[in-house]
């Protein structure tokens, strides 16, 4: 339904620069990486200097963290954490990115920083409330496992 409406209103203004974010973060967590930077760097072309560009960074982060491109992940969230360092959004990815590439000290580190800001957060409760394609939640879930996230 998402994609839908996205698509309803891309068709009106085909300029809407936050509307082709959204449409690329629903790519991410369809598991369509390079169609949702694809996406994203339109609207980041259409709107540079767009006060909400720490956003469009988060979502080229999770678009490489789904494509399974780690490095280029924690990049992209650094800087929108560099603009807006309590974005959840972000800052769950870069928890993900560090467990999978094995850099567990830093993904705890990070993980409390998350915490701090959203302490109830869960395994269980992440799992609840994710709209995203199985492979891509169970991306998620392993990487906050492996950070430590409690199940419950």
């Amino acid at each position: 339904m998402a994609a839908a409406v996205l698509d309803r209103a891309l068709t009106r203004n085909p300029n809407a620069a936050r509307a082709w974010s959204a449409r690329g973060l629903l790519h991410a967590f369809r598991n369509e990486p390079e169609a949702a930077i694809e996406a994203i760097e339109r609207a980041r072309r259409l709107s540079p200097f767009d006060r909400h560009a720490s956003g469009y960074a988060v979502n080229i982060a999770v678009a490489h963290l789904v494509a399974r491109r780690f490095e280029q992940a924690i990049e992209w969230v650094d800087r929108a954490l560099h603009e807006q360092p309590r974005t959840v959004v972000g800052m769950r990815a870069k928890v993900v990115a560090l467990a999978h590439l094995g850099r567990l000290d830093e993904a705890r580190a990070e993980l409390s920083r998350l915490l701090a800001v959203y302490p109830k957060l869960t395994i269980a409760g992440y799992r609840e409330q994710a709209f995203m394609a199985p492979e891509v939640l169970e991306l998620y879930v392993d990487g906050l496992r492996l950070a430590g996230l409690p199940e419950r």
